[in-house]
């Protein structure tokens, strides 16, 4: 029996890459797992589409919006542990639409937290982004690194970040904020860097991206969800911030040159201008240390990115309708 057996748990952000995969993790463990996922017409569920069916048949679907205080509530009834996952990522998209943004991160994590306190949940792991950190001033970077919002995004996650640190400060809310770098596998959308380049690597001469000279640290999927089983089980680290990453930074350029050496390939890259960020937006290097990570919950990465890259590369060749490699996903 695994600590989770018959556990009910809450995931927001359920239908998303890490959610999704989270939560079949979970679903193995034997949790219950309610999976809270972001209301459409048409009634979608995500990446959820994705998982086994077994799996569907045996998870609770709640559809709503982050921003509906009543909605979160009813999602949070009756459950041990709480994965905060939920949140609009795509950092163009926050300069396009700014205040949707940032009510539904903040005002979003807002409801996650009051409804878990005034229903005496357990745990709260709360997702935070090492966009928090803008460029690094030094390297690796560990969780007294100063913050800097440096997109809309990133001020939207550095908020909701002190909201939740000030939930635990002022009422002892049981809340651990993880914040991961980079994670990337199977399922992840050609809003990333790794599926924008793999999709256009098996099907073009071509390579557009935007900057090549940005770095970043790289944590296999399968990691993550690791880490959040371990961080949300794991007792005496409440109100803590733990990175998740892999203390090797590689630029986008060295990214693209593994991935076709992997292919066989020769890379005939075109920068773009509208696949890069404003000048003083531009987060230029993200490395990590998971020193904290692995003192406080035993965490330490396992996948290698030449092997992860290699698992993603496979499915994305096994996947082409998910990806349309001439369209530019903000």
């Amino acid at each position: 029996m695994t600590y989770w057996q018959s556990k009910k748990v809450l995931i927001t952000g359920a239908g998303g890459f890490i959610g999704s995969h989270l939560l079949e993790r979970l679903v193995q463990e034997g949790a219950r797992v309610r999976a809270f996922i972001r209301y459409n017409s048409r009634n979608e569920i995500g990446l959820l589409r994705l998982v086994p069916r077994e799996t569907l048949h045996n998870i609770e679907i709640i559809h709503g919006d982050l921003r509906d205080s009543e909605a979160i509530r009813s999602a949070v009834r009756d459950v041990d542990t709480v994965f905060h996952l939920c949140a609009l990522i795509a950092i163009p998209y926050s300069y396009r639409h700014p205040r949707e943004v940032i009510e539904t991160n903040i005002m979003g994590t807002l409801n996650v937290l009051m409804a878990a306190h005034d229903m005496g949940i357990r745990r709260i792991v709360n997702t935070s982004t090492s966009e928090v950190y803008g460029t690094a001033q030094y390297t690796p970077i560990d969780e007294d690194h100063p913050l800097q919002g440096q997109s809309p995004y990133a001020a939207s996650k550095i908020g909701a970040d002190k909201i939740a640190e000030s939930f635990y400060r002022s009422f002892n809310l049981p809340v651990v904020t993880l914040r991961p770098f980079n994670t990337f596998g199977p399922r992840q959308s050609a809003r990333a860097v790794i599926p924008t380049i793999i999709s256009q690597a098996l099907t073009r001469d071509e390579l557009k991206l935007g900057s090549l000279d940005t770095w970043r640290d790289f944590t296999y999927v399968s990691d993550t969800a690791e880490a959040y089983l371990k961080i949300a089980e794991t007792e005496g680290i409440l109100g803590e911030e733990i990175h998740l990453g892999t203390n090797r930074t590689v630029s986008i350029r060295e990214l693209v040159e593994i991935i076709y050496g992997i292919l066989g390939k020769t890379p005939n890259i075109i920068s773009e201008e509208q696949r890069q960020r404003p000048e003083k937006s531009e987060v230029k290097k993200l490395h990590s240390t998971f020193e904290k990570a692995q003192r406080l919950i035993g965490w330490q990465p396992q996948v290698r990115l030449e092997e992860g890259l290699r698992r993603t590369i496979n499915w994305i060749a096994d996947h082409p309708q998910f990806f349309n490699p001439d369209e530019y996903a903000f």
